[in-house]
């Protein structure tokens, strides 16, 4: 199994070049390590209660990217909403235990989703909502024996998402096997620009350390893109050279190397993979700097 030995970088879904290849989906550890990127997050985003991915293909997968030392996750089905209604709820847990099937077979380390809505309810209402059902998926997947595949709620980019980084680490804290994804261009947005320094940052480093622990921030999964925002949040990804959005990934990687730790990032810019090079880029020579 690939190890959190070190920081990884990868794009969230098929690289640029991959796509004119006309290749498979499970030769894609050997182009990403050409380009000297060790981290991958397959989209699964449009899946229904089924996984749409075939078993033989997901193991491919898995193998090659063992053999070429690239971290797998999976980012689950956007149709999950834990603060719906009940037939709803039902649905998205279905949803999101296909993606872990699949992720089982690739060996991926997490699934990745999206917890859902506030609609009409409160914030707490929806807190209860989503951790009554998360521990109900937790315990369905214990009983299919998958248990090396861990859940990531991800933090939001809109204030009508649940998905605060309070509301993250909370539902952390209380279940098995989850643990926090961090989007840092969503919690960006959703506070309309909230990292301006390095110590804005530090201090969502420090608020995930003091409330789960040391371990749970040393290999933190994140999703990094700078994003443009409105007052109803996130509005739409841009590339690392449009200086004039944020946030700046220099400023997050001097946080990260301050705090000593060997984090995923995924990049979710519109550039994916080129990107994720140049964050690797600078991420080496904040390292190179100290």
């Amino acid at each position: 199994m690939v190890k959190l030995d070190k920081p990884r970088f990868g794009p969230a879904g098929m690289p640029m070049g991959f796509k004119q290849l006309k290749r498979k989906v499970f030769e894609i550890p050997l182009y990403l390590h050409d380009e000297g990127l060790d981290a991958f997050e397959y989209q699964a985003v449009r899946w229904g209660t089924k996984p749409q991915m075939g078993k033989e293909e997901a193991e491919k997968l898995g193998i090659n990217a063992e053999r070429f030392d690239v971290l797998l996750s999976v980012h689950g089905s956007y149709f999950i909403n834990f603060c719906g209604k009940e037939e709803t709820v039902e649905a998205s847990k279905k949803r999101l235990i296909a993606c872990v099937k699949a992720a089982s077979w690739m060996k991926a380390r997490l699934v990745v989703f999206h917890p859902g809505f506030y609609g009409k309810h409160s914030s707490t209402d929806a807190f209860r909502s989503c951790v009554e059902a998360l521990s109900q998926v937790v315990e369905e997947l214990q009983g299919l024996g998958i248990k090396n595949v861990k859940l990531g709620p991800e933090t939001m980019g809109k204030p009508s998402q649940f998905g605060s980084l309070q509301e993250i680490l909370g539902i952390c804290e209380k279940l098995e096997n989850i643990i926090p994804v961090i989007d840092w261009a969503h919690l960006h947005a959703r506070d309309r620009g909230r990292f301006k320094t390095k110590d804005d940052f530090l201090r969502v480093l420090d608020e995930i350390e003091k409330q789960l622990g040391s371990e749970a921030v040393k290999h933190l999964h994140c999703h990094f893109t700078k994003v443009e925002y409105t007052e109803k949040g996130e509005k739409c990804h841009h590339t690392m050279d449009e200086a004039e959005f944020g946030p700046d990934f220099n400023l997050l990687a001097k946080a990260l190397v301050e705090y000593g730790l060997k984090p995923v990032i995924i990049s979710e810019s519109p550039i994916l993979d080129i990107d994720a090079i140049k964050m690797r880029n600078i991420l080496m020579k904040v390292q190179s700097e100290r």
